[in-house]
């Protein structure tokens, strides 16, 4: 997911003398003004966690450095709001540099904000280096997460004397997950959660699994069925030099380092293909960004501009890969193995660390049971069923997945009991239908914004924002304040 999904740029080293041609280097040059401020005024600090909520007897009861950051800049002492981020799949800094809008809802309703890094991400890994070998990695799970941040608020709402601050949570994509299960969890702790992207539906195994990689055409198609086409046709040719195993051919038309040799690469060079658009169509946003890489303004356009640049469909094909995967234009070849490493959720799990917690989690609680298949979508059949997630998850984790547990755990869509949540969305989003679109009462709350991408509505006011997202964080602001009114009456009432 994420990413859900986290994907990071990674350095590669070159063998290929073939010059890759992507994008000249000026189409991603930041705005002056994209939205992230060079100081977000944030102060890193470590938080004593305990490593197993659950069980007195595990892991010696140890305990385990969290990250989390923290600015009071705003905060009415004592008195103003909580903004508390529940992190996900990731550094927490990435999330906290690429989510304006909770600063500046915070300077305006005199708000203290704390951004959480989700155990097992970034620098907050219970074990060190071994928090990824089996059995230490089995404490990687939501409900684990969950009891991180609510000891977390609890015990710096004494330690900052904030114990009369209302808190509301936010998140985006699983952090928006976290946000809704926050809520839902702990309302003792928290008033109120704005779940941005968050797929609580089709995550919990509800939904079409053809729904994803659909909606990801629908964004290209919505630009020019003609785009949607032609990378279905480049996709088709890709196949038949692979049937011929014209694997020259095939190096040389997507300057790779390494000229494929078997299905299992053709299998990967089409995830890596079908991964770069995945990515350009949840960041499909109208500035330039640096977030989960690089991305140019408006990238889908881009995008389709490239593809329908010349008659080669095979070449437009890779420089349209090179939108994600050679933002900086530096790379000469692409390395398969390298920039996309292939997983338990076919949206992508990014690199590094962070991309084997995802996977882990992906072979537990999180349904990403995702296929495209060349008919509702414009991609190579490439289905990831239910059987095949389980010989992958018990072959990489030796664990079995729990289909419906998510459901069971946080409700899904038996949310008629919740109350003070919104649920945004953008359509352009391929997340956004695998959430909650419809209000389902007058404090369960969907917005849905017309021209958003992934959690749009959490990033900072831009001078390119569209009117839909304006009126979003607007929205958002209102219920927001109302919400911590009422948790401020409610404790009057009982104190």
């Amino acid at each position: 997911m994420r990413t859900i999904l986290a994907f990071s740029t990674v350095t590669v080293t070159l063998f290929c003398a073939d010059v890759l041609h992507s994008l000249p280097y000026s189409h991603f040059q930041s705005r002056k003004h994209n939205g992230v401020k060079a100081d977000p005024q944030f102060t890193e600090k470590y938080f004593s966690q305990t490593v197993d909520h659950f069980n007195f007897n595990s892991m010696g009861n140890g305990s385990f450095n969290q990250r989390y950051l923290i600015t009071d800049k705003y905060w009415k002492k004592g008195y103003g709001p909580i903004f508390f981020y529940t992190g996900n799949e990731g550094d927490i800094w990435e999330f906290a540099l690429n989510s304006g809008f909770i600063t500046e809802l915070a300077a305006q309703q005199g708000a203290l904000v704390i951004f959480a890094e989700h155990r097992y991400y970034g620098t907050s890994l219970p074990f060190g280096n071994d928090s990824f070998n089996i059995p230490q990695i089995g404490l990687l799970t939501v409900e684990q997460a969950l009891a991180d941040y609510a000891i977390m608020i609890t015990e710096l709402k004494l330690q900052l004397g904030a114990t009369d601050s209302p808190v509301v949570v936010f998140g985006g994509s699983y952090g928006g997950m976290l946000s809704v299960y926050m809520r839902l969890k702990y309302p003792n702790i928290v008033a109120g959660a704005l779940a941005a992207s968050a797929p609580i539906l089709s995550t919990a195994g509800l939904g079409d699994s053809r729904q994803f990689f659909r909606d990801v055409t629908a964004d290209f198609a919505s630009v020019a069925s003609e785009c949607r086409d032609a990378v279905r046709q480049a996709f088709h040719q890709l196949k038949e030099l692979a049937e011929q195993q014209d694997y020259s051919r095939i190096q040389s038309e997507f300057a790779l380092c390494k000229p494929p040799s078997s299905a299992q690469d053709i299998h990967q060079l089409n995830g890596l293909l079908r991964n770069g658009f995945t990515l350009m169509a949840m960041l499909d946003y109208p500035y330039s960004t640096h977030f989960m890489g690089n991305m140019p303004a408006n990238p889908v356009q881009v995008a389709c501009k490239t593809m329908l640049g010349g008659s080669n469909l095979l070449a437009n094909l890779r420089d349209t890969a090179g939108i994600v995967y050679n933002s900086t234009g530096l790379l000469t070849c692409f390395d398969l193995y390298s920039l996309y490493v292939e997983c338990a959720d076919p949206t992508g799990c990014g690199l590094g660390f962070n991309s084997q917690a995802w996977d882990y989690q992906a072979c537990t609680e999180i349904e990403l049971c995702y296929e495209s298949n060349n008919v509702t979508d414009m991609f190579p059949p490439m289905p990831f069923t239910e059987r095949e997630r389980e010989v992958y998850c018990s072959k990489r984790w030796a664990v079995v997945p729990r289909p419906g547990w998510l459901k069971i755990q946080f409700w899904a869509d038996a949310l008629s009991t919740a109350s003070n949540i919104i649920f945004s969305n953008g359509d352009l989003d391929p997340w956004a239908n695998g959430g909650v679109r419809k209000s389902l009462s007058s404090s369960l709350v969907a917005i849905n914004i017309s021209e958003g991408a992934h959690h749009l509505d959490l990033r900072a006011s831009n001078e390119a924002d569209p009117v839909s997202v304006i009126k979003a964080r607007k929205r958002e602001a209102e219920l927001i304040t109302q919400w911590v009114e009422m948790e401020r009456r409610r404790s009057q009432k009982f104190s």
